[in-house]
């Protein structure tokens, strides 16, 4: 069954503190047209600089998820993000008359309950989710973090942490429906830390607007009740806190047995909207934290990326296969009898690019290189690792279609072996750095598993009517 985009129905808005910045600020949440995704908006600033909300905009991520453009930034976007994610909304304007929308109280409720105000409409264009149809797996030995995603026609989100705190324990939490889970078993789950953390945050210049409303403060050292009060003096906290004896500051209670773990879906969620569309995917995540989440949400959203160029190149899915040369004709520029590279069989966006070239009698070079002996040019062998690095960059150039890529060195090319009639060329091209407009890349041509040519070479992108390098 085929699910259409939803927005809002109506403007609705709310004023609050923003927990790290400790500034005031008016969010407005508007309807936004199909395709527009969610955008944050800077009201507060010349040119109302809009935001959207991608992984590629992450600036920051110190307890909490960052986003700018240019000098416009907007702090902890991860609760709004996953109302919304959670309520399947796809495009939604929020416009901001500061630099971080209201903390309220540590959760997503306060978001999802304005925007089950301001009413939720369907639009006519479907939604364009991304299906997982291999592993995809995010690890970070160090600090024990592990993420995978895994094929699953639905969506669902497992997480464990475990901090070795008695007042925590080990926690788990399974989320397997969005519609019948998220607002009621999940949305209210609050922000959490450690009383240890908060001297530290203070002293990074967080949570200014820190307040024992909009945060579990969970014990996990000895404190005497005058240090505490010293503590919360640097908060600007007049309210009468005391240590508590069930392990959580002011002797708060849990709204859920598992709250802290809660959030920690809460917040990943928040984080994955950042990949720009919907998932059909099984997340497991073990000891997850924004930066690991970040980190994963970009191999995502390349991957998204990766699959929405096959979709425009390539028509025909064929096993084994990125584009033919039915899709190859269609990206490059080259046409017979210029055209080197048969086919793609593998492609890492930004990364690795491996081409087939099936060299055959019929190439006409073979007519005067060499008569009686065919012998493929060396120079030939080179532009067939060009033509294969050029599709390696089609998503590093914003404006491929009407745009050339030119070489402008070409270092340490060797060839060590003769490529013949009946080879076939594997075509490796790896990305070694990129800088604007100009490529530095690595490439081999194997023939049945031995090296036939290498080299390092330079390109730089230029527009197809400048015909200067």
């Amino acid at each position: 069954m085929i699910e259409q985009q939803r927005t809002i129905k109506n403007l609705v808005s709310l004023s609050g503190i923003g927990i790290h910045t400790g500034t005031e600020c008016t969010m407005t949440l508007k309807p936004a047209p199909e395709n527009y995704g969610i955008k944050f908006v800077r009201v507060d600033l010349g040119g109302q600089p809009e935001i959207p909300a991608i992984v590629d905009n992450v600036v920051d991520i110190s307890r909490g998820t960052t986003l700018a453009v240019g000098d416009a930034r907007v702090h902890t976007v991860e609760h709004i993000l996953a109302a919304a994610y959670g309520l399947k909304i796809d495009n939604l304007r929020v416009e901001l008359d500061g630099i971080e929308p209201p903390i309220g109280d540590g959760s997503s409720r306060m978001y999802v309950d304005l925007l089950v105000k301001a009413g939720i409409e369907e639009q006519e264009a479907p939604k364009d989710y991304l299906i997982i149809d291999q592993t995809v797996m995010y690890q970070d030995e160090q600090r024990g973090i592990d993420i995978v995603a895994l094929p699953l026609d639905d969506f669902r989100i497992s997480v464990m942490i475990d901090y070795h705190n008695p007042a925590l324990g080990s926690q788990h939490s399974s989320l397997f429906s969005l519609e019948k889970e998220f607002i009621e078993e999940y949305s209210s789950a609050r922000t959490f830390c450690f009383l240890s953390e908060v001297e530290h945050l203070v002293n990074q210049g967080l949570i200014k607007g820190g307040d024992i409303d909009n945060a579990i403060v969970i014990i996990d050292k000895e404190m005497e009740q005058k240090e505490l009060d010293q503590l919360l003096g640097k908060l600007h906290l007049e309210k009468n806190v005391v240590l508590g004896d069930n392990g959580i500051l002011n002797n708060e209670q849990l709204r859920f047995k598992n709250e802290p773990a809660r959030h920690k879906v809460l917040d990943l969620i928040g984080d994955l909207a950042l990949i720009g569309v919907p998932l059909k995917a099984q997340i497991l995540a073990a000891r997850p934290g924004h930066k690991a989440n970040v980190e994963f949400a970009r191999q995502i959203r390349k991957l998204y990326q990766q699959k929405k160029l096959e979709k425009k190149y390539q028509f025909v899915k064929k096993e084994g296969v990125v584009f033919d040369a039915n899709a190859i004709l269609r990206i490059l520029p080259h046409r017979y009898p210029f055209v080197l590279v048969d086919k793609i069989v593998d492609l890492k966006m930004g990364e690795r690019v491996v081409g087939i070239k099936c060299v055959t009698t019929n190439e006409h070079f073979f007519t005067g290189h060499f008569p009686g002996q065919m012998v493929m040019p060396g120079v030939l062998i080179l532009e067939a690792l060009a033509q294969t690095s050029g599709i390696l960059l089609i998503n590093s150039i914003p404006d491929f279609e009407n745009s050339l890529v030119y070489f402008m060195a070409i270092n340490n090319a060797k060839f060590r072996k003769p490529v013949v009639p009946g080879d076939q060329l594997i075509l490796e091209v790896d990305l070694v750095n990129q800088r604007s407009k100009t490529f530095q890349m690595k490439g081999k041509a194997i023939v049945d598993g031995e090296l036939a040519a290498e080299a390092e070479f330079m390109a730089v992108v230029v527009p197809k009517e400048n015909k200067k390098v």
